[in-house]
């Protein structure tokens, strides 16, 4: 008996062990931001990295950095390239990864008299992930086939290298200047010493499908240990520089510019005149920190604020700086290239910078509103770039690169990004000037003429028949000119883009134009076809196509299908329910193709090269890519705001929850688009006309922490702080039954701009009210 109640008080004394050890866990796991790490530290940069593009991986790079330095597993094709996890060799660490842009590979290496002749054609080295370390601002690894301690990080526009080389070894730097880099070849790559430890030269990227025009970057590299001497293979066009026996930790700048070598050079004395390497990371972690710590999440788990945390750092890079620190910028919008000068203040520095970019196709769901509300100096300054282009070519662009335009994707993408820059007050002059420039690219001779990387045709967009008949023809009768010629699509991207379009015509007083274009708006309606009660491509005499299948992928539909695609009416929601009968109609369709989207996990596969293979390319709702990536918010706009809150934390939970190199975005995470996608779902934040309407609305969802604190940026929004606050929040409470700001009660499920900017408290109670009999009704 003794023995049995001994027996039991173990057990007892064990349990209370493990409970007590499993609160504590539970309350490590949810401790807030500030008790523990700080912002940068938060971010996983290795997310999806099994699914890397050239531009998706960062590591030493600032924000929109001109330089971001990384290492390199693969460097053949602007997908799969770049930094790619399962990849176990490093091919050299460039300095250059953007939209259809690459250059300046350099190499590490120890040379003997048994490789010096292959050493240039034969430099790869095996590295483990187990000595990596990585985070914003800085990478560490080391180079197993050399034995060679590699840490890099940058400013915005010089990579700092520091190398630790084995002792009693010829300590060299292969640079590879002529080769296939990512999306592109780099020919004509050249250097030459100019000082004992200085040297400058020059990598033309040759033109791609995209991008129709070379296009050279200039470097400057100095060293804190002496030349010996420099090598040149004729077969390879590789530069060996050999060092004259180096102290401990051989540091490199190496700072670029696409203007000219003397602006390298002076790039790198703005920004890099000394020789502290732990004085850059520091530097560099407190710039990621002071933009991150924007927003400031409490509750949750620790993983989850971990994800946050990434997904919005995503949404600070991909896109990359392009001017130098003076100013000066490449132009190649014209015949032949020249440099431009940027705007400068009464301190004599630019007043922005200029910027290489993707398309702003899908911004209006993402960037548009999270930079808008975090970063608005930040969407200032892309604006006043965008208008740049327009000032040097004629047209706004949609997605530059060299410093010229590369027709990107489809339509007018770059207005809503700028008209709702404009509501929200962040442009304020020469607003005339704007609306004519973004009006021309709504007509005849803009940029809706033009189908996705259209250089020398202008019939690919189908705009004549858009204007002439409301409805862009699948396919066009002229023939194949470029790629996107998808009718359906372009008419409803159109349609929105001129609904947005009149909200500036209206704010300006252009009552013709707005009425103009606002009839413009409705020209979706042109192709929907209420016996099969989707979306349907016509052909230029009104015949619906045959044998329409709302499943099929890319069927009239860009880089989506009929099913996707019919939910793309931000600006009229209301209009299109009453299409399919009504919104009790219209919300029955789209919950029935959640729940079946919600069996694949609302993404077509894990990356964007498997969304068209057949077990994929037939999903109903796609998270991995931006043509349906609003839809749960539909819900909102139909009356039906607690399925936009159900199906808004399923989406997070199966599709932005993973932390790990196999997942993240399962598609294209498009420079920041799906990360901030993730960070607007995850705040409970979304604007479904993009904020181009006057004093803009955010409809309100389900936010996944208990409190959340954005810093507004006191030069544009007065409030101080605007804090969410959810009362009684949990994977099982993620309906919002009252909605109070500053103590009053908020009977929509929506809160305008003006409201915010002046900051406070909305606070959210949840509960788990089961919506079952609801899903029923709606089925």
């Amino acid at each position: 008996m003794k023995q049995n109640k001994l027996f039991t008080q173990i057990l007892i004394y064990l349990f209370i062990v493990i409970v007590c050890s499993c609160e504590e866990q539970v309350k490590e796991e949810n401790k807030t931001v500030s008790e523990q790490l700080s912002f940068s530290d938060m971010v996983y940069p290795l997310l999806d990295t099994e699914h890397s593009r050239w531009f998706f991986f960062s590591s030493a790079s600032r924000p929109f950095g001109m330089v971001n330095l990384s290492p390199d597993t693969e460097v053949s094709g602007a997908w799969g390239s770049g930094y790619r996890y399962k990849t176990d060799t490093i091919k050299g660490f460039s300095h250059i990864h953007a939209w259809q842009m690459s250059g300046i590979s350099v190499m590490p290496v120890t040379v003997s008299e048994e490789n010096r002749e292959s050493i240039f054609s034969d430099f790869y080295s095996k590295f483990s992930h187990q000595t990596e370390k990585v985070s914003p601002g800085y990478h560490y690894l080391e180079l197993d086939r050399y034995q060679i301690k590699t840490e890099l990080t940058s400013t915005t526009r010089v990579g700092l290298h520091k190398y630790t080389f084995p002792k009693e070894t010829q300590a060299s730097i292969l640079f590879s200047l002529n080769t296939i880099l990512g999306p592109c070849e780099n020919i004509k790559g050249t250097l030459k010493r100019i000082s004992n430890n200085e040297i400058s030269g020059r990598v033309t990227m040759k033109p791609t499908i995209r991008r129709p025009k070379p296009f050279t970057v200039f470097f400057n590299a100095e060293l804190n240990t002496d030349i010996a001497s420099i090598d040149l293979d004729e077969n390879t066009g590789n530069y060996l520089v050999n060092l004259v026996a180096p102290k401990e930790g051989v540091l490199m700048k190496i700072g670029i510019s696409y203007t000219s070598n003397e602006n390298a050079k002076n790039n790198i004395k703005e920004e890099l005149p000394h020789w502290n390497f732990e004085t850059i990371v520091s530097q560099s972690k407190d710039e990621w920190n002071n933009l991150l710590g924007r927003i400031k999440v409490e509750g949750g788990t620790l993983k989850e604020q971990k994800r946050f945390y990434t997904d919005l750092w995503h949404s600070l890079q991909g896109r990359r700086i392009i001017s130098d620190v003076n100013g000066a910028y490449p132009d190649n919008t014209g015949d032949t290239f020249k440099v431009g000068q940027l705007p400068l203040d009464e301190n004599n520095k630019p007043k922005f910078n200029h910027y290489n970019s993707d398309s702003f196709w899908g911004a209006q769901w993402t960037i548009n509103t999270l930079w808008g509300l975090v970063y608005p100096e930040i969407k200032k300054e892309f604006v006043y770039s965008l208008l740049q282009y327009q000032k040097d070519g004629g047209l706004v662009p949609r997605g530059p690169s060299g410093g010229n335009y590369t027709y990107v994707m489809t339509g007018a993408s770059s207005t809503p990004f700028i008209v709702s820059a404009i509501q929200e007050g962040l442009i304020t002059e020469d607003l005339e000037h704007i609306y004519q420039a973004l009006k021309k690219n709504h007509m005849l001779g803009g940029i809706m003429e033009k189908a996705g990387y259209e250089h020398r045709t202008n019939f690919g967009g189908g705009l004549n028949y858009y204007i002439n008949n409301g409805y862009v023809p699948y396919p066009i009768p002229e023939g194949q000119f470029a790629g996107h010629q998808d009718g359906a699509s372009l008419t409803m991207e159109y349609a929105y883009q001129d609904w947005t379009l009149a909200q500036l015509a209206k704010k300006l007083g252009h009552q013709e134009d707005y009425d103009y274009f606002i009839k413009r708006s409705e020209n979706f309606k042109n192709v929907y076809d209420k016996n099969s009660g989707w979306m349907r491509p016509k052909d230029v005499n009104g015949k619906w196509s045959e044998n329409f299948d709302p499943y099929e992928y890319k069927n009239g539909f860009i880089e989506a299908n009929g099913a996707q695609a019919t939910w793309f009416v931000p600006h009229n929601l209301k209009g299109l329910a009453e299409l399919m009968g009504g919104s009790e109609k219209a919300v029955e369709k789209l919950n029935n193709q959640f729940e079946a989207a919600s069996q694949l996990g609302f993404t077509a596969g894990t990356s964007h090269d498997v969304e068209e293979h057949p077990e994929y390319r037939r999903i109903p709702i796609n998270y991995g890519n931006q043509p349906s990536i609003q839809t749960s918010q539909v819900f909102n706009e139909l009356g039906r705001p607690e399925l936009a809150q159900y199906w808004t934390r399923n989406v997070i939970k199966k599709t932005f929850s993973g932390l790990s190199p196999s997942t993240g975005y399962n598609g294209d995470e498009d420079q920041g688009l799906m990360g901030s996608l993730a960070v607007l779902m995850k705040l409970g934040l979304f604007q479904i006309n993009g904020g181009t309407e006057d004093n803009p609305e955010y409809q309100l969802t389900s936010p996944i922490f208990d409190k959340i604190s954005i810093q507004l940026n006191k030069d544009y929004y007065p409030g101080g702080v605007f804090e969410i606050e959810t009362i009684n929040n949990s994977l099982e409470n993620v309906y919002v039954n009252k909605i109070t700001l500053n103590g009053e009660v908020i009977e929509t499920n929506a809160i305008k701009l003006s409201e915010i900017v002046k900051g406070g408290v909305l606070k959210l109670n949840m509960s788990s009210n089961n919506i079952s009999d609801q899903l029923l009704t709606a089925k």
